[in-house]
């Protein structure tokens, strides 16, 4: 064998780098989750703690990132808020992948009435207004953070649903799967021990977008006064507090407006590496 030829194969058994972009990413993301795990043991003040005679202050040494309106710190806050970012979002996500990943093999796999009843429901979603539905339906009930959880827990559900039919539509001609109904093997062990594995890595790769659309739109939603409750630290909810102090005090808006966007843009990155790395 030639020394070029030599030097090509033992490029392809090297392991691929994780790419700057996405490791940066992965870092972002797991600040966020120490955040969102110690909270307040890590906060430098209690994130409730009001100082009414202070109201809002520039940042100082004794506040990194100043106080708001009610003397509260806003740093605190900021960290105490990872933890309904993370936690609203990661039930949204695994919520649609559950529902999607039965619903789409089964709609993938089993065709007919089947198929046509999950897909018709399925246009029936993908054309509602999603964001505008969320608003009206939390408004209405009023059931708060969760409520709002479970709504979009349903709407996020339509487009994975498709997303996985699509997959599976893609594994149904196989040999593997013709060899699997000739040795009589049961429908659903052909769903779940031969399908699933195969088609998994693209549906990951999907729920961690989702995560990222949850994120903005849960914090959407928290900005409007349809998610937590008044005085929760939450980045979206911080937003709509601090909004009329933008121009005196812009770290106090500025702070959890950058934390949303980078753990959403963070999420959005490894979503779409693990696509290209896993799914192709």
């Amino acid at each position: 064998m030639s020394a070029p030829a030599i030097n090509e194969t033992r490029k392809t058994k090297l392991p691929q780098r994780l790419p700057i972009v996405i490791l940066i990413a992965v870092l972002i993301i797991a600040v966020v989750v120490i955040c969102a795990v110690l909270g307040e043991g890590i906060a430098p003040y209690s994130p409730f703690l009001q100082r009414l005679g202070v109201g809002d202050t520039p940042p100082s040494a004794a506040h990194i990132a100043g106080t708001d309106l009610l003397g509260r710190d806003v740093l605190s806050r900021v960290i105490y808020g990872a933890r309904t970012a993370l936690v609203g979002p990661v039930v949204v996500a695994s919520g649609a992948f559950a529902i999607a990943t039965l619903l789409g093999l089964l709609s993938g796999y089993l065709g007919g009435l089947v198929d046509s009843a999950i897909m018709r429901w399925v246009d029936f979603m993908l054309a509602l207004p999603g964001p505008l539905v969320a608003i009206v339906v939390v408004g209405v009930v009023g059931g708060g953070y969760w409520t709002a959880v479970f709504v979009l827990v349903v709407l996020f559900t339509a487009p994975d649903t498709r997303i996985v039919r699509s997959a599976v539509l893609e594994q149904r001609p196989l040999p593997y799967i013709d060899a699997a109904r000739t040795l009589g093997i049961s429908k659903t062990r052909i769903l779940f021990v031969h399908i699933l594995p195969n088609v998994l890595p693209i549906i990951l790769a999907y729920v961690v977008l989702d995560f990222a659309f949850a994120l903005v739109n849960l914090a959407g939603l928290s900005f409007l006064g349809l998610g937590v409750e008044p005085g929760t630290p939450d980045w979206g909810r911080m937003l709509f507090e601090n909004r009329n102090i933008l121009f005196s005090h812009p770290v106090a808006l500025l702070l959890p407006a950058g934390m949303i966007i980078l753990t959403a843009v963070s999420m959005n990155l490894i979503g779409d590496w693990l696509f290209e790395r896993f799914a192709k």
